[in-house]
């Protein structure tokens, strides 16, 4: 019977390490900003103005006073796309950083603010029109989040400034397996692609330049290492509940080690 109780004990002992072993993650990996206390004053907000690049979609109305020249400019369905927003006049740009405008032609708005682009178009219809106001914003902004989220997917927003901790509630935020220590956010910087790790436990983060989401930035949450490596021994933590049952299963039917 003594002997049985020892399997049994050792039986317990494998169980409780399988199963608890793996989550025994300190807290400051599990918690935003592990720092907040040493805070002295508020942070900076870091964000300029996007620059307009290839492939950003614009929404460009032309205001007017004149119902005839409002028509003309807005109600095209060359400028229409078949984005998400489909009932939205747009324009995308090309790689070029080009807008083909009616009766203008092409726009170069590349490296320039929605304001600075509205400025040109406005400039450029001047010579065929008079008294009339352009407005240039960004339509069908997307982010992609995937890794250890609760809902992995591209998302779109509206926001001029999105910030990395509302990009991730669009994904329903961070699982308890996440590293918020190692956030790596990819983003397409010209003609390069540019690869930035944020750690979202540090209460400066809101100083950094990559705090706010671009259009189409990529955020990607890696798994905490010790529930990476568990992963990767799925095979092992499997034969270890094979063999412990099969331990359990013999034991209650009396065959005797």
């Amino acid at each position: 019977m003594s002997g049985k109780k020892k399997y049994y004990g050792l039986i317990s002992i494998i169980v409780f390490v399988h199963l608890f072993f793996p989550c025994c993650v300190p807290l400051n990996k599990v918690v935003y900003f592990n720092d907040i206390e040493e805070l002295k004053e508020p942070g900076i907000n870091p964000r300029t103005q996007k620059v307009i690049m290839p492939f950003d979609k614009l929404y460009i109305k032309v205001l007017s006073i004149d119902p005839q020249t409002s028509q003309i400019f807005n109600s095209t369905d060359e400028m229409r796309y078949g984005g998400t927003n489909s009932s939205i006049i747009g324009y995308l740009v090309d790689e070029a950083g080009n807008v083909n405008f009616p009766f203008v032609g092409e726009i170069n708005v590349g490296a320039l603010t929605t304001i600075q682009a509205g400025e040109k178009i406005q400039k450029a219809l001047s010579d065929y029109v008079s008294n009339i106001s352009v407005t240039v914003k960004y339509i069908d902004n997307q982010v992609t989040v995937i890794g250890e989220v609760q809902r992995q997917g591209v998302y779109p927003f509206s926001q001029d400034k999105l910030n990395v901790y509302e990009a991730l509630g669009l994904g329903g935020g961070i699982t308890r397996f996440g590293n918020r220590n190692n956030i790596i956010l990819v983003r397409n910087e010209g003609d390069k692609i540019m690869y930035y790790h944020l750690n979202l436990s540090d209460s400066k983060i809101g100083s950094k330049d990559q705090y706010y989401i671009y259009p189409n930035d990529v955020i990607i949450v890696e798994p905490l290492p010790a529930i990476s490596s568990s992963y990767s021994n799925i095979t092992y933590t499997t034969v270890l509940s094979s063999i412990t049952t099969l331990i359990a299963i013999l034991l209650f039917t009396g065959v005797r080690f």
